[in-house]
Parts: C-alpha cells; structure tokens; sequence
C-alpha cells in the first residue's frame, strides 16, 4: 500500500484494492473462451427409429370382490361392463381375456377378508400373471391432534 503525501506532511494510507490485474486476467480468459468455443464439436446422438419405439402399454383387467363374495371381471376399458363369475372360473377366465404381462388389477370392497383377497392374488401369481395390483381409495391424510 502506497502512502500519499497530503497537506503538511501527513502521511497516510491508501486503501484501495489495485483491481487492474484482475481485469486483466479476465479478459484474457473471455478471449481463450471465445476462440476455443466455436471448435467444440458437439456428440452424435443416435435416435431410435419409428420401428424401435416402444409398446403402448396393454389395458388392465380389473376383477372386482364384493362384500357378498361375488366376483366380476371386466377389461378396464370405457364403457366395458363387468361381468359376474363365479369363484371356480376366476382363472381360466382371466387367462383367457390376457397374456401373461397384461397387467390385473384387483378391487376388493372394504369388508371383504384380506385372506380371501390374497388367496386370489396365490392363484393368479401362481398361475403365470405376474403383474398384479390392488386398487384403493386415497384419502386426505389428517393432521394428528396433540
């Protein structure tokens, strides 16, 4: 820091940061940047072909257990109507209307037993549909009271 002679001999100091350099140093990277940028050649990216686009994916059948213990079957498909069956034919059914990765979707009323709903669920899985679900009622969450 330079001292600076001022009036009657009083010395003090200058507090000012010498910024020139720093001025400097940042042109000279602004010019390596805009030299260097337009030699940057950008990757190849590889599209996939109309013919490689994947499925669209397969309409789920729904089998619905009401409280009673009735079963109905429909695809879940607008204005496609469930259809009653009884518990003997649920499989051969179902294995008829699907393929093995068509999806099921499984909607149980409130009351029904969780075992009966799992023992349709046994049967299924162990019969080549692997890709099972159930269906619920998402509800609000509530706050806990202290």
């Amino acid at each position: 820091m330079a001292r600076v002679r001022k009036g009657r001999g009083i010395r003090r100091m200058k507090n000012e940061m010498n910024v020139v350099p720093y001025i400097d140093v940042m042109l000279v990277l602004l010019v390596i940047f805009m030299v260097t940028a337009p030699m940057i050649t950008p990757g190849l990216i590889n599209l996939p072909s109309v013919g490689q686009a994947a499925e669209v994916p397969s309409t789920p059948v729904e089998v619905q257990i009401e409280e009673n213990g009735d079963i109905s079957v429909r695809f879940r498909k607008p204005g496609e109507e469930f259809e009653k069956i009884p518990k003997e034919e649920v499989l051969n059914r179902i294995q008829s209307m699907t393929q093995a990765d068509t999806p099921v979707v499984i909607s149980a009323d409130g009351k029904v037993p969780y075992e009966d709903v799992m023992k349709i669920m046994d049967t299924l899985r162990s019969n080549g549909l692997t890709r099972l679900g159930l269906m619920v009622n998402q509800t609000k969450s509530t706050p806990a009271k202290k």
